[in-house]
């Protein structure tokens, strides 16, 4: 018997994931990007990460054309950065604080850390195309992160330092 799309899905909310928004520039030069949940290290040895995006995205044109990306790691407080970035429509740039990173990368302001990625491999997933981006910057301002489970935003009650 098949495992059902809804099955899958009340799997997948059991395990907590960090909340990211994934940047980069369309054709025109315009940035745009995605709230993901979808994104882990591949390898220290080159700095390697991969993100999962769904080809529906609007902003998934512009990661398959581009080749750079940024993953922006998002801190307790920018709920409001996540759903801005996983809407469809709109200016999702419009009021938010951002600088240019390597290659015009939109780098968040005051997230909890910023990867800078170009992309080296892209691989077909289903409904997802999966980028494999290898770190060619960083920046780490620290602090609690987002995180999402069991449908809901959550995050911890320090950032781990001591």
């Amino acid at each position: 018997m098949a495992v059902t799309a809804s099955e899958f899905r009340a799997a997948l909310r059991q395990f907590p994931a960090g909340v990211t928004v994934i940047t980069t520039r369309d054709r025109d030069g315009e940035p745009t990007g995605l709230t993901a949940s979808a994104f882990t290290a591949v390898s220290l040895h080159p700095p390697l990460v991969l993100v999962c995006v769904d080809h529906a995205a609007t902003a998934f044109p512009a990661l398959r054309e581009y080749g750079w990306f940024a993953v922006n790691m998002l801190g307790k407080s920018q709920e409001h950065l996540s759903r801005r970035f996983s809407t469809t429509g709109a200016d999702k740039f419009e009021g938010v604080a951002y600088r240019e990173g390597r290659e015009r990368l939109p780098l968040l302001d005051d997230v909890v850390a910023s990867l800078e990625c170009r992309v080296v491999h892209q691989y077909a997933g289903g409904d997802h195309t999966i980028f494999v981006g290898r770190v060619e910057g960083v920046s780490i301002a620290g602090g609690p992160p987002l995180l999402y489970f069991r449908g809901g935003y959550h995050h911890l009650e320090s950032d781990g330092d001591p």
